[in-house]
């Protein structure tokens, strides 16, 4: 029976959320002529259900594809500045990894962003794969990142389990929509939140996964 866990990054793995305001911000100060938005105002509008994040960061209805390019670039340098994992997260990580899980990444941040934050925090190396949302057709809450991961090791749902661990309703989505286990993860960018499981710290991850593995033995 193979064991797969896929983490979200942003507000699950990593708190990033200094380094994706402040880029937001320097792209509203350089390109628009905006005054700076709070870090709760961006977390916010990133973990709402429904919003329009181009209206929402830079009052315009869509992306401005210079606007875009201007963020893509300071964000390159930007986002290991400040970037840190969650307590807990790295030993967490040792642990399902130590007992045969297969880690990998699932995050709607392009695929750069990921590999350069993760190896910046030494993290990468758990996981067998880090999809983003420029891998796939679509992003979560669209399954399509979760099944690369399942296909990509023959996952048998009568055989296999698998788990989606998030701080966002599009990842619980996302499992569901995929047929997986959701667990939320309510240490990060969201304290509240609904799936199969509500976990408050990263320790408590290995025991829910270890236990299932185990009632699944018998």
């Amino acid at each position: 029976m193979q064991r797969i866990v896929i983490f979200d990054m942003d507000g699950t793995l990593i708190d990033s959320a200094k380094d994706i305001t402040l880029s937001i911000n320097y792209v509203r100060k350089q390109y628009y002529g905006l005054d700076d938005l709070t870090e709760q105002f961006v977390i916010d509008a990133i973990n709402a259900r429904e919003r329009n994040l181009a209206f929402l960061f830079y009052e315009t209805e869509h992306y401005d594809v210079h606007a875009e390019a201007l963020f893509e670039e300071h964000y390159h340098t930007q986002c290991i500045q400040n970037v840190r994992a969650y307590s807990g997260i790295a030993e967490t990580l040792s642990i399902l990894h130590t007992q045969g899980c297969i880690l990998g990444v699932a995050t709607n941040a392009p695929s750069i962003f990921a590999k350069r934050m993760l190896s910046h925090l030494q993290l990468s190396d758990y996981f067998t794969h880090i999809i983003g949302a420029d891998n796939v057709p679509f992003p979560k809450p669209h399954p399509a990142m979760l099944e690369m991961h399942l296909e990509q090791h023959g996952f048998v749902p009568s055989r296999d389990r698998a788990w989606m661990i998030g701080d966002n309703t599009k990842d619980m989505d996302a499992a569901r929509n995929a047929n997986i286990s959701s667990i939320f993860a309510a240490w990060g960018f969201s304290d509240h939140g609904e799936g199969d499981y509500l976990v408050t710290d990263p320790s408590q991850l290995s025991s829910i996964i270890l236990k299932e593995l185990g009632n699944a033995a018998d």
